[in-house]
């Protein structure tokens, strides 16, 4: 038996919800034999990209709180992926830097990634995917 939803299709926090799950189903089918959630990726991504990132500018660039931020080091940090130590830059904080084994596997990440964002775009043309960004920017800024 189906179900219609009636005037609930048009709650938009249903509809953001429903396309947050479709692409959420996606990566994990994409990522699982790599065993990274979307916000692990998201931690070595930066990490890679800023070596002897904090963990206070890492929450804030990912929009996360501290505790959270270092849980999510914490078990990249157990399977030997990152590592921390003092910063090169300021005695006083404690930095993140990738491993080799972090190294390597941000790069299997990044394919990854790359075809999840492919699979992602091609329902849109340039223009509404351009016009998409936006809008959807204006709820998170």
């Amino acid at each position: 038996m189906t179900i219609g939803r009636g005037d609930l299709d048009r709650n938009l926090g249903l509809r953001l919800r429903r396309a947050h799950g479709a692409v959420q189903r996606h990566f994990v089918e994409h990522f699982a034999d790599l065993g990274l959630t979307q916000k692990q990726v998201s931690v070595l991504w930066l990490t890679g990209d800023h070596p002897d990132l904090a963990q206070a500018d890492l929450a804030q660039a990912l929009d996360m709180d501290r505790a959270t931020t270092m849980a999510l080091v914490h078990g990249l940090e157990k399977r030997g992926l990152v590592s921390r130590s003092p910063s090169r830059t300021d005695g006083r904080r404690i930095a993140f830097r990738l491993t080799d084994a972090g190294e390597a596997l941000l790069t299997q990440a990044k394919a990854a990634i790359a075809e999840h964002e492919a699979w992602l775009k091609a329902r849109f043309s340039k223009a509404e995917l351009a016009r998409l960004e936006e809008m959807l920017a204006r709820i998170y800024r």
